[in-house]
């Protein structure tokens, strides 16, 4: 395995983002100020949560208004939801497994005036979510460090890090199909610092599809890492690799810059 794929390196990480000096209580990003708890992921200390913002469009002050259900999986601190809800969709649920972070989101919401329309929920996945519920966008910045299959989370942060046995990412590429609407669109939040042909030969198993809209290229403590918004399609025909933009026409790669703190 690569230094740059190990799960060793994301664990230390997750322990890193820890320390006091990356856990204030209140973090500025995007011109808002938001709460952090105590033992959720840290948009401060990684870059990511700025990644799925921009490739979704929902930075992008020029972006025509969003629509619909939009459903975050895995929302930490709640920052995409309530941005979500902030750039103009009617219902968004944000949930997470660990419990800290729904209370992080539910802070968030309350904060940026959006809690009537941001429902956070504990839950494993779609788990807790009522099965007729439906959404016109699901999103789920993964976990997309592959640890081996026996391994057992010592902290609720870690599962933020890593997916043993790529199991997390196997219920969400045969599900999350299944609860969208009509129009609806199933995405993930990739990288190249996972396991790619693992991730496809998962769609394969499950019937599904993947195909990558958007490619975000950063400078990761010296090493290239290139982000993926790929999204996760019902049917029998083998995953395609395409690029297209989520909401509008777009550039196939995003011009890569250099991050001080791990992604």
């Amino acid at each position: 395995m690569s230094e740059i794929k190990s799960y060793l390196r994301s664990l230390e990480r997750s322990r890193d983002s820890m320390r006091a000096e990356h856990r204030p209580r209140v973090f500025s990003l995007r011109g808002r100020e938001w709460d952090l708890l105590g033992t959720v992921f840290a948009p401060v200390h990684a870059g990511t949560t700025e990644i799925v913002l921009d490739m979704l469009g929902l930075s992008d002050p020029a972006c025509p208004p969003w629509r619909g259900a939009f459903l975050e999986i895995g929302c930490g601190t709640g920052v995409v939801a309530v941005t979500a809800a902030l750039a103009g969709c009617e219902r968004v649920v944000a949930s997470d497994i660990n419990a800290e972070a729904v209370a992080n989101a539910r802070l968030n919401a309350r904060r940026h005036g959006v809690a009537d329309r941001v429902l956070a929920v504990h839950s494993d996945l779609f788990e807790a979510l009522p099965g007729g519920q439906r959404f016109d966008t699901i999103v789920w910045s993964s976990p997309y460090v592959r640890a081996p299959e026996d391994y057992r989370f010592a902290t609720p942060l870690e599962r933020a890090y890593v997916d043993p046995g790529y199991e997390a990412h196997r219920r969400y590429v045969d599900e999350a199909p299944r609860r969208l609407t009509n129009d609806g669109r199933a995405l993930l939040h990739f990288s190249s610092r996972g396991d790619m042909d693992g991730l496809h030969r998962i769609a394969e198993e499950t019937g599904r599809r993947l195909r990558v809209l958007k490619r975000h290229v950063i400078v990761d403590r010296g090493d290239v890492v290139e982000h993926f918004l790929v999204e996760v399609r019902s049917g029998e025909e083998p995953s395609e690799v395409h690029d297209d933009a989520v909401r509008r026409g777009g550039p196939r790669t995003q011009p890569a810059r250099t991050m001080t703190q791990p992604a």
